[in-house]
């Protein structure tokens, strides 16, 4: 049987991915703004500054001319680490919520690193008696 925090989380993984798919399909759907923009920067020469260039016409000229896995580095990372804590929502245990998020994950591992650095310690402090 699931509790409520299960359904919640079922509930937001459903939307989070209808919501991607809806992103997406409104991205790569072309369409005449799209196109217009894409030909006016393929036709725009980098090398030939313009007199009337504003600050934010060259920071999206820059921006545009960004190499394709650097963009997909960017926007999925974020996706990816709120998808997966979405779906860590509807795991039954609520300790393991948000465990597979990246600051969270080192946080853990860096702590069971220095509790099992402090356990040994202790350990090797205990003098084992021979009988």
């Amino acid at each position: 049987m699931m509790n409520f925090r299960q359904r919640m989380g079922w509930i937001g993984v459903g939307l989070y991915l209808l919501a991607s798919a809806a992103a997406f399909y409104y991205v790569f759907e072309i369409n005449e703004t799209y196109n217009k923009l894409a030909l006016e920067h393929i036709q725009q020469h980098p090398e030939e500054p313009q007199e009337g260039t504003t600050w934010m016409h060259s920071l999206k000229v820059r921006l545009l001319s960004l190499p394709f896995w650097l963009w997909t580095i960017i926007f999925l990372i974020p996706y990816l680490q709120m998808f997966l804590f979405l779906y860590s929502c509807t795991r039954a245990d609520p300790k393991t919520v948000g465990y597979c998020i990246i600051p969270i994950c080192l946080a853990v591992i860096c702590n069971r690193h220095q509790t099992f650095v402090k356990a040994s310690n202790q350990i090797s402090r205990l003098q084992l008696i021979d009988t």
